[in-house]
């Protein structure tokens, strides 16, 4: 009756239900003011391993839909295959009869959450789970799990750490090793007993080319991006024509100096990601500020497009004085940015799941979505461009020959503006197009590639 009322609380229909109840838990351990939190997950697998240490001594075998209770009596070596799922081999026994008791979930992973100890958002449970104790020591057992989705990729041999997370529970790889890793199965080697899984994650295509591609293209864009800098501090003096044309070259500084502080803060973060101690804190803050200043990149490029729109469909000679496009100019590139970012960030990092701890520090997308906090923006702003410079390119064509020599200057920066947003435009827009690529795509290394290509030579043309 036991296994069979277990079996129902775990089958697929539960998991939403075991879901709220395990985020609940999380959320609300650190308010509490006892030593330690309780979970009801956590709770339910202790009172199996409780339940398999009393038992009789003889050995039988009792299957449910959902469950697999094994006991056997050996002497020198065991192995055995439970439910085509999970093979348990132990070559160094303790000597003398022994018993081992094996319980086998089959759907044991819509109850655990996939929590590790770095409390890693993108792993699941990719086994069957297997709850294994004896009445002697054993300090050398290999399972051999069959893989559930074949899709995922970064093996880790974990068991059940009832004491991790302040009592709450997870999984844990102290004295689990593994051994070997194919297409259909994992085979871990782990010296203890109590209850085992494999963790895996989404492939993450990790190649020395994609490396090489955005180091060395990032190196190029930050270059590139400090010569665009000093020319225009060099012809700074030079660019007071108009006002058109100041706040061109305003907008320009601006772009240039928002991506280069962002691929300061790309490397900063991936420095942060790759280092063998995780320092989460770090990587929430290396995120928040490339989240801002990639923003402030976008909208900059906004801002441009709006000023080349006001003056294509406002006379020349009036308008908004220089001081108000200005203030405009500064809380559209940097204000909302920081609006977006700083919201973000508040929402979703006190539920930790602001960061995604695969390859670079950035934005999540599972289960919070955070990136669309970046993506939804810009490529609205891509978007908002393209019909702005149909407009303009209208208004342009359909107006009438310049009166005199400033509206003809005026109507050559309006031409600079529109043709370098007609550059800048697509090519931001296909760049974060292929960014949207590898979250749909996650495992296709040209979407990789291509997308570390372009958004490493994100340079100001």
């Amino acid at each position: 009756d036991v296994l069979l009322t277990v079996g129902v609380l775990t089958i697929n229909d539960a998991r939403e239900s075991w879901d709220f109840l395990n985020t609940n838990d999380t959320r609300n351990s650190p308010a509490t003011n006892s030593t330690s939190a309780e979970s009801v997950s956590s709770l339910l697998l202790q009172s199996l391993e409780t339940i398999t240490t009393r038992l009789t001594s003889d050995s039988f075998n009792i299957e449910t839909p959902s469950i697999l209770l094994n006991k056997t009596t050996f002497e020198n070596t065991f192995n055995a295959d439970f439910n085509s799922s999970v093979e348990i081999n132990i070559t160094e026994p303790d000597g003398g009869n022994q018993s081992i008791t094996v319980l086998t979930f089959e759907s044991m992973d819509n109850v655990l959450p996939a929590r590790d100890e770095a409390n890693s958002s993108v792993n699941v449970i990719n086994g069957r789970v297997v709850l294994v104790q004896s009445n002697s020591s054993i300090s050398n057992i290999s399972f051999t799990f069959d893989i559930t989705n074949n899709s995922l990729g970064n093996p880790q041999c974990v068991f059940w750490n009832f004491s991790l997370f302040d009592g709450l529970g997870g999984w844990d790889d102290e004295g689990c090793t593994l051994v070997s890793d194919d297409t259909e199965t994992v085979t871990c080697n782990c010296n203890h007993l109590t209850s085992f899984s494999i963790l895996m994650s989404p492939n993450s295509p990790d190649s020395e080319a994609l490396e090489i591609i955005t180091y060395v293209g990032v190196g190029i864009s930050m270059a590139s991006l400090v010569i665009c800098l000093i020319i225009e501090a060099v012809i700074w003096r030079k660019i007071r024509r108009n006002n058109t044309s100041y706040l061109r070259h305003v907008s320009i500084v601006n772009i240039a100096v928002s991506l280069l502080i962002a691929n300061i803060w790309f490397i900063i973060g991936a420095a942060i990601s790759d280092a063998e101690k995780k320092n989460p804190p770090a990587c929430s803050a290396a995120t928040f500020f490339i989240h801002f200043f990639y923003l402030a990149l976008f909208f900059w490029m906004l801002a441009s497009a709006l000023l080349l729109l006001y003056r294509a469909v406002s006379v020349f000679d009036g308008g908004l004085s220089k001081t108000s496009m200005l203030a405009i100019g500064f809380c559209l590139g940097y204000g909302t940015p920081l609006i977006i970012a700083t919201i973000t960030i508040a929402v979703t990092a006190p539920q930790g799941t602001y960061i995604r701890e695969t390859g670079v520090c950035w934005l999540n997308w599972d289960p919070s979505r955070a990136l669309l906090a970046f993506v939804i923006p810009a490529l609205l702003i891509v978007a908002i461009n393209f019909v702005i410079l149909l407009v303009v390119m209208h208004k342009m064509l359909t107006r009438t020959v310049a009166r005199d020599a400033a509206q003809a200057g005026e109507r050559h920066v309006l031409v600079v503006i529109a043709r370098s947003l007609a550059v800048l435009t697509p090519f931001f827009g296909l760049t974060w197009s292929l960014g949207v690529g590898t979250l749909v795509s996650p495992d296709d290394r040209g979407i990789h590639i291509s997308f570390a290509f372009f958004n490493s030579l994100q340079v100001q043309i």
